[in-house]
């Protein structure tokens, strides 16, 4: 096998393991929703038939509701912080990437620790990034919603 084909063989490796950590990603993200929202439904129904045929506030569904406001806003945020390590893995292979793809002869090396001090390379910016801030700032404002209505509505 010549350097070119090394070359080759090493960047398709690196693309399987981009497509791989960007799958991950995706997986993240609709379990994430799938649980929140399928939670929200729930809730939403528990609150909603106890108000309706009852009529009466009991303390213990207060606080239920706020426990699970707050169980909710601690699973998004475990989600969120997965996610941002998808995204951080995907970004240091894609600066693999571009540094092997620059060679003209390889070693077949997958070490990319090298590349955290890269611009977007370390974990902090890949947890604030503009694309996983945006999702689920609006999934944890989803995920309150009802305990907010909820505790407005009862004082």
């Amino acid at each position: 096998m010549n350097s070119t084909e090394k070359v080759v063989k090493h960047l398709e490796m690196i693309q399987r393991y981009i497509i791989r950590y960007g799958f991950y990603s995706l997986l993240t993200k609709g379990g994430s929703l799938l649980l929140v929202i399928t939670s929200q439904v729930l809730l939403a129904t528990l609150v909603y038939t106890d108000s309706l045929f009852d009529n009466v506030f009991y303390p213990n569904e207060r606080s239920f509701v706020f426990a699970t406001g707050a169980v909710l806003f601690v699973i998004v945020l475990g989600f969120w912080l997965l996610d941002a390590y998808f995204l951080q893995g995907e970004r240091l292979f894609r600066h693999h990437y571009d540094t092997v793809r620059q060679q003209d002869d390889t070693d077949l090396n997958m070490y990319v620790g090298l590349y955290k001090s890269r611009p977007k390379g370390d974990y902090a910016s890949a947890f604030f990034s503009v694309t996983l801030l945006l999702f689920y700032a609006i999934e944890l404002i989803f995920a309150l919603f009802i305990p907010i209505v909820f505790f407005f509505y009862q004082l």
